[in-house]
């Protein structure tokens, strides 16, 4: 005779005594480093809906966020002193860059071929840099370099196409509204800021919306984009829908050991032996807190999941709809696992067959102020990682100047 029903009702009970212990002492005990013990809140919903009100600027960035910046910048503080002049000598703030705006973006795997893949990323990196740039120094000339880039892209592209489509709809959509949120809600002068409206309401978020089965870096990119996107056109449905579906695909990407004896699944994707799962997460059979879908990939396309995941929880906070006390022990622990073999340290045999591919990049800015600073956790390889790569620059992709917009940030 089993013994799972007996079992079944103790897992039961012992759950509940834990939930009603906890309830006098509110939060409960934080973890005391990155890999420190899992103290992860219940169950959360399923779902989760828009603001009431969407808030402007208010992808990435807010209103407060920037006069915070605002005024280091201007007393010559560090960090923040030396990501500004960082941003403001790269190419991306020049003011005699000429937008290269493209009918069809065609990208195939690894961006090969490449007709406009880059142009586009890098002309979404100069809008939101040139709006930063005028957002902290209020030279207007600023302001109307990102209004011209944006209008040179709204009134050309009609679509992206190839194998890599959808993930370079991702990157660049999820900075173009960066940009836009600045210089529509804090600027203002934008006359062709309905057709920039237009473009990423026909062109960019049919692409994202609907996911990918793919690594889960796309996924999490992808939805970057569309609740960014959304958040610009104040569209609920589509933010409901993009948030919904990001808090499915974050636990099938960063694993914690009370997932049990295998990683999340995402429902419907067609993983759902454990060899399948186990290919998916690329041969690793061994799991624990903090490792990633593709770690054993590489740390560059797990860094793109990890900035992703802080891109949208700092933008659901800025909305009102905080997202981050469901993601922060995943979100804490993915960070500090990889930083800490970004650090050097060494690799054991049960990890990725003894050998692992680093080069998160400048990703852990926006995660390591809201958990660290803002929120209590320690989190010791992520703060010597953080610290070491200021001032955190770009990518070149969908990533850029994380230091100096989140660094510190208390707001």
């Amino acid at each position: 005779m089993s013994d799972r029903p007996t079992r079944r009702i103790l897992i039961v009970l012992v759950a509940a005594l834990a939930l009603l212990a906890a309830l006098p002492f509110g939060a409960g005990e934080r973890a005391r480093a990155d890999a420190g013990a899992d103290a992860r809140p219940g169950p959360a919903p399923a779902t989760a809906a828009a603001p009431a009100t969407f808030a402007h600027p208010g992808v990435l960035v807010g209103e407060d966020q920037l006069d915070f910046v605002r005024d280091r910048v201007a007393a010559r503080a560090q960090p923040w002193a030396a990501a500004f002049d960082q941003m403001m000598a790269s190419r991306y703030a020049s003011l005699s860059r000429a937008p290269s705006p493209r009918q069809i973006v065609e990208c195939g795997s690894y961006s090969n071929p490449n007709n406009g893949c880059t142009d586009e990323r890098e002309d979404a990196i100069a809008a939101y840099t040139t709006a930063l740039a005028w957002s902290l120094t209020g030279d207007s000339r600023y302001a109307e370099k990102s209004i011209e880039i944006m209008d040179a892209w709204s009134a050309v592209i009609r679509d992206h196409t190839n194998s890599n489509a959808p993930l370079q709809t991702g990157w660049a959509g999820s900075v173009w509204p960066r940009a836009a949120e600045i210089i529509r809600y804090a600027y203002g002068d934008w006359p062709a800021a309905d057709r920039f409206r237009t473009m990423l309401r026909d062109v960019y978020l049919p692409e994202v919306i609907g996911g990918s089965r793919s690594n889960g870096n796309w996924e999490l990119t992808m939805m970057e984009a569309a609740i960014s996107i959304a958040v610009h056109l104040e569209d609920r449905s589509a933010y409901d829908t993009a948030v919904n579906r990001f808090l499915t695909r974050v636990p099938a990407f960063v694993y914690l050991t009370s997932d049990g004896a295998l990683p999340e699944t995402v429902p419907g994707d067609g993983r759902d032996t454990e060899a399948e799962i186990i290919a998916y997460w690329h041969g690793q059979t061994t799991f624990v807190n903090g490792l990633a879908q593709e770690t054993c990939r590489d740390f560059t396309h797990t860094g793109y999941g990890i900035a992703a995941i802080a891109h949208v929880a700092e933008t659901s906070r800025i909305q009102g709809e905080d997202l981050y006390p469901r993601l922060a022990d995943r979100l804490r622990h993915a960070l500090g696992f990889h930083s800490g073999y970004q650090l050097g340290n060494a690799v054991p045999g049960w990890l990725c067959g003894g050998s692992v591919t680093t080069g998160l990049g400048p990703v852990t800015e926006v995660g390591f102020n809201a958990l660290n600073n803002r929120m209590g956790y320690a989190m010791t390889n992520t703060q010597a990682l953080t610290e070491r790569q200021r001032p955190a620059g770009t990518n070149n992709l969908f990533v850029a100047w994380e230091t100096l917009t989140h660094a510190e940030n208390p707001y």
